[in-house]
């Protein structure tokens, strides 16, 4: 797998406690294989609560604040492309609040985008359930 295919990008927020990107690319990719997909391309776009929230409101026409927004450019099915805004004010918030430790809430957003991308929703009560569940089970292959 050529890291070229996801790439970490920041827009106003900074990802420099992440030390080794290298390992969670290989980990992105591994999940996509295991879902019978290949990536052609992830650009993850860190950002704040407020930078996010602009997308928010100007692509998807929501006054609210999230942690992730998953725009899906794939053509084929089975072939991920995609940018995926990723808000680290959101993520640390939601770390505390949840009482998670914040490598382990990052990694989860992460792997929640690429989950929407693999066709898990989380609309419903129950699919979301579908969806934690899976999470956790991704989590756990990189150690979290």
């Amino acid at each position: 797998m050529s890291s070229r295919k996801i790439k970490f990008n920041e827009e106003d927020a900074s990802i420099s406690f992440v030390k080794k990107k290298e390992p969670i690319k290989v980990w992105i990719n591994d999940v996509v294989v295991a879902h019978n997909a290949k990536i052609i391309e992830i650009n993850y776009i860190f950002c704040s609560d407020e930078y996010l929230l602009n997308v928010n409101k100007e692509y998807l026409q929501h006054d609210y604040y999230t942690d992730i927004i998953t725009f899906d450019n794939s053509e084929y099915e089975g072939e991920i492309e995609s940018d995926i805004f990723v808000s680290i004010d959101r993520i640390r918030d939601n770390a505390e609040t949840l009482n998670e430790p914040f490598e382990r809430e990052f990694h989860r957003v992460l792997i929640h985008g690429v989950l929407h991308l693999l066709g898990f929703k989380d609309k419903s009560e129950e699919d979301e359930k579908t969806m934690r569940a899976k999470e956790d089970e991704c989590l756990a292959l990189i150690g979290l």
